[in-house]
């Protein structure tokens, strides 16, 4: 089948643009790596336990009609399928049921959304120490929860958001660890008239709090020297707050310091990007439309910026809008005048960004930690050898690789690239911006070659769910 489109993800930002595109017309194939559609945020939204999605709010039912809608959308959609290259021609590989096939469009939108930033401290790599995400992840997918006492470390709303559904899931909370610095609450108040337009969000924040002073949870600001203690997993939490050292003994430790745009496809496609230092990450240079550097690649969602689920669904249709007016089936007025209501849902969202950025920035010390500490997971890399091959002439990332293979694991390096951009920024005395990232290639996530093999034989189709 020949395809206008292709979308790659199905977040909301994904389901959004399908959806559009469906509208217009276009032919549309959306591929996706969950087995429904929802991306992370309404992660399982169609098929989630009705005792489950009420501890999760209405905020996750919101995906619910969009999926259904989705379903319904005639939009050919490929569920459980992992798309691991695209060539810069936009015809893009992907497995399915162990078989690689091909599909290719003359435009592509990516909407691979976030991933949470890394949170390197002493004993983050014991069993039982988790992103705060992934907890959620394991509420939203198989109705579970930790076991014993939890504590949360970190700063972000989704550490809170986390926090209070493991509350009210039975969950006995130890503790909250929250490491954003004093001086962050001065830097975002110039910011807060803004954000002031967007009271949804402030009301549901403080409702939060509100939540968690009331069940008593004993709450820790502006802590630091964070380690977790254990033998052979996690045992405690051991950090300094209000001048005196701390110990939360804990069997789960969380740990959350905001989320990132996921720009490893972007990489792979070698477009331009520009880091961000009010969210101290990457994000890919795009235009009104959500183009990109290279024509017909479109990026939307958190994969572009992070402002969150209802300004990834907005973006998701004014690229959807873009792309339909590159490929002539919308004149300018038209294009403009379908973008509008998407544009200012956009705009409205956005206006909370520089008050959430600036009051939950990460302190310094999580983005370049302590010399014993292990930032490659995979390689087991510490922070201190790649200082060690900063002062031995590495002037970037893809340098120390050849050093120590450090952001050569199966995850090629999605987990430790900020941190070993920063750190290598910080003892070149260079901006991150000229240190640079890591060189990302395919595979983007490992295949057995058998599925390599496969491409010789035909695709295999999923009837549309």
């Amino acid at each position: 089948m020949t395809h206008d489109l292709i979308i790659i993800g199905a977040g909301p930002a994904g389901m959004s643009a399908a959806l559009t595109a469906a509208a217009l017309g276009l032919k549309t194939v959306l591929l996706d790596e969950q087995p429904r559609a929802g991306g992370q945020i309404y992660r399982n939204v169609t098929a989630v336990d009705p005792v489950v999605s009420e501890l999760l709010g209405p905020d996750y039912l919101h995906g619910r009609p969009l999926a259904e809608s989705l379903a319904r959308s005639g939009v050919e959609l490929r569920h459980s399928t992992l798309v691991w290259d695209v060539a810069r021609d936009l015809t893009v590989t992907a497995q399915q049921q162990s078989q690689s096939f091909q599909v290719r469009a003359p435009q592509l939108i990516a909407a691979t959304g976030a991933m949470e930033r890394a949170s390197p401290i002493l004993g983050w790599t014991l069993p039982g120490v988790m992103n705060a995400g992934a907890a959620q992840i394991a509420l939203k997918c198989a109705g579970s929860v930790p076991s014993g006492p939890v504590v949360l470390a970190g700063g972000g709303p989704l550490l809170l958001l986390v926090a209070c559904q493991l509350l009210d899931a039975g969950v006995t909370v130890a503790g909250i660890v929250e490491t954003s610095p004093s001086g962050n609450r001065w830097a975002a108040m110039p910011h807060f008239a803004a954000a002031l337009a967007t009271p949804a969000y402030l009301t549901k924040g403080l409702r939060m709090m509100w939540r968690l002073r009331r069940a008593g949870v004993p709450w820790f600001t502006s802590a630091s020297q964070l380690v977790v203690e254990g033998q052979e997993r996690a045992e405690a939490l051991r950090f300094t707050a209000g001048g005196r050292e701390h110990r939360l003994a804990a069997s789960v430790v969380l740990l959350h310091h905001g989320v990132v745009p996921n720009t490893q496809l972007s990489r792979l496609m070698r477009v331009a990007h520009t880091w961000d230092d009010a969210q101290l990450a990457w994000r890919p240079e795009l235009d009104a439309w959500g183009q990109t550097s290279l024509p017909g690649l479109r990026i939307a969602g958190d994969g572009a910026s992070i402002a969150g689920a209802l300004a990834a669904e907005a973006a998701g249709t004014v690229a959807a809008l873009g792309a339909a007016h590159a490929m002539q089936r919308l004149t300018d007025s038209e294009r403009d005048q379908r973008a509008g209501p998407a544009r200012r849902a956009l705009l409205k969202q956005l206006r909370i960004r520089p008050f959430l950025d600036a009051l939950y920035r990460p302190p310094p010390w999580i983005n370049t930690p302590a010399d014993d500490t292990v930032v490659c997971r995979c390689e087991e890399v510490t922070a201190g050898r790649v200082r060690e091959m900063a002062r031995l002439g590495c002037q970037g990332p893809n340098q120390t690789k050849f050093f120590s293979r450090c952001g050569m694991g199966p995850c090629q390096g999605r987990m430790c690239s900020l941190t070993v951009t920063q750190i290598l920024a910080g003892e070149l005395g260079k901006p991150p911006a000229e240190v640079g990232a890591y060189r990302i290639r395919a595979p983007l996530k490992p295949i057995p070659l058998a599925s390599l093999a496969s491409l010789a034989t035909p695709s295999p189709k999923e009837p549309q769910a």
